[in-house]
């Protein structure tokens, strides 16, 4: 039965999806308290330009997409003080705009690109102990700068104007928190891919906010939660020949279709008691 152990790359997805976990559940919650969703997926699918270019210059793809990431996180927390365009369309073309230039960079690169796949759509069981490294530091620095300042990311995200009247510096706090966001999706990105990476983001949290009221309980639900998701899809793809990055987000659906299903009759049944 764990057979699967016995297996170094086995031993890498387990680890990273230890490490991804913490960055999900932690930013995912932010996520979804300010319903930034769609922004996220923005920034996600920007990454795709840095991947491109890793490929290009002969640089981890990686360290491309985290450099892309907070260059849209930037563009984004620069544009929204700005009233004159349509935030959705600006979203929009730089979504498009970063999955294009990906692709033309890729498209200059001499020979076949054998892992491109895996950064659309994920492989958590090609991932290699360098990028788990990788996945340490940006985790060290998602926990450290979050752990220094939750009282202020909190008052942003729950609200920015009372927080504008409280003295604290918004626009440095949200351009923080967006490039929180940038590095956590580079940090799901090799196990879910950049074109699900929204679902495991969302999914855990918007679970976890259906039953918990604080931030903190929040995030550490999600926290488990995530890694629940990750370990039962990585257990089930690799039992049944499937995708990991697919299975890892059914797992998510199924579970977030169940939670809603229990959270309703939690609540008629609160109801009918009265």
């Amino acid at each position: 039965m764990l057979e699967f152990l016995e297996y170094d790359f086995m031993l890498n997805a387990i680890t990273a999806s230890l490490l991804a976990s913490i960055a999900c559940g932690i930013i995912g919650s932010y996520i979804i308290v300010k319903r930034i969703v769609f922004i996220t997926g923005g920034i996600a699918h920007t990454a795709y330009g840095g991947i491109g270019l890793g490929y290009l210059l002969g640089f981890n793809p990686l360290i491309g997409a985290v450099g892309f990431s907070l260059g849209a996180a930037g563009f984004i927390s620069f544009m929204r003080k700005r009233n004159n365009e349509n935030e959705d369309i600006l979203i929009g073309l730089m979504w498009a705009f970063g999955m294009a230039l990906g692709v033309l960079f890729i498209s200059f690169v001499p020979g076949y690109v054998p892992d491109l796949m895996s950064y659309l759509f994920g492989n958590i069981l090609t991932i290699s102990g360098t990028e788990i490294w990788l996945m340490v530091i940006l985790d060290l620095v998602i926990v450290t700068i979050v752990a220094v300042l939750f009282k202020q990311l909190r008052a942003i995200t729950f609200d920015e104007e009372f927080a504008q009247t409280t003295g604290l510096p918004v626009d440095k706090l949200y351009f923080l928190l967006m490039s929180l966001i940038a590095i956590t999706i580079v940090v799901l990105i090799k196990l879910v891919g950049i074109i699900l990476v929204i679902a495991l983001l969302s999914i855990p949290s918007a679970i976890s906010v259906k039953f918990n009221k604080g931030l903190k309980s929040m995030m550490f639900v999600s926290v488990l939660l995530a890694l629940a998701f990750m370990l039962v899809g990585l257990l089930l793809s690799y039992y049944l020949n499937l995708p990991s990055g697919s299975t890892i987000i059914m797992v998510a659906v199924f579970s977030y279709l169940l939670a809603a299903v229990i959270n309703k009759y939690r609540f008629n049944s609160k109801n009918f008691a009265k």
